[in-house]
């Protein structure tokens, strides 16, 4: 166990991070999961923009590559494309 304040102090912070940045990538999952279900060519479109808004957050704080951030919003433009034809 930490024996100094500021250790203490950097421990409790580390934890509360730790849940915020679990909430918005669990948040992320979710919202791809249920866009990999759609069938509908407008629906997809519509969700995609949002997906693709929490994504790009995501990867501006660092929570996510930016690399894996590209490599989804790609997967999702061609299932979007897929699904309008």
């Amino acid at each position: 166990m930490a024996h100094h304040k500021s250790a203490q102090k950097r421990i409790r912070q580390d934890a509360k991070k730790r849940l915020h940045n679990r909430y918005y990538k669990k948040t992320m999952r979710n919202a791809l999961q249920s866009f990999r279900e759609l069938t509908d060519g407008k629906e997809a479109e519509k969700a995609m923009s949002d997906l693709i808004s929490k994504i790009d957050k995501l990867a501006k704080r660092n929570m996510i590559h930016k690399k894996k951030a590209g490599n989804l919003k790609s997967g999702i433009m061609k299932q979007v494309a897929a699904l309008s034809k």
